[in-house]
């Protein structure tokens, strides 16, 4: 789990393979993440892709954790402030099995975790082996833009 500002995309820019997470801070930098309508963006096939989303921000508890194996998630905020949550996946315990189309496990509420009020311009990235709850309100529920950024580390 990382947490981070959009100023500091660039270091972020040599991990992983096949130059996927330059592909990934390429397209956040180039674009004005603002005007991005809902929708998946294809940003290098199946191998780096993006969802843009907008919600309500729900309480801590009606959130779940969820932990993908394929992919990796860059979390990056627009507009608005939400908590993430992580927590190890390996000391979750498991809700809804792994759904290998969807890429993605949901596992119960049963650990507090290490919360981060993300705000926008700020991101989280999230490995396969990284629990995360995202959606969560920081107090009272609020109006959230945000995209995250698909990886494929496999």
């Amino acid at each position: 789990m990382i947490f981070d500002f959009a100023a500091n995309l660039d270091f972020y820019r040599n991990l992983g393979i096949e130059g996927r997470y330059a592909k990934a801070v390429d397209f956040l930098k180039s674009h004005d993440l603002k005007t991005l309508a809902n929708g998946k963006y294809e940003i290098d096939g199946k191998n780096v892709y993006a969802n843009v989303m907008d919600y309500d921000t729900i309480p801590w508890e009606e959130a779940s954790y969820e932990a993908h194996k394929d992919y990796t998630d860059i979390q990056y905020i627009i507009e608005g402030c939400e908590v993430m949550t992580y927590a190890p996946v390996d000391q979750l315990t498991v809700s809804v099995p792994y759904n290998a189309e969807k890429d993605v496990m949901k596992f119960d509420n049963s650990v507090a975790g290490l919360k981060a009020a993300v705000h926008a311009g700020e991101f989280m990235i999230f490995n396969p082996w990284d629990g995360h709850k995202p959606k969560a309100a920081d107090g009272t529920p609020g109006y959230v833009k945000k995209i995250v950024v698909k990886i494929k580390e496999n």
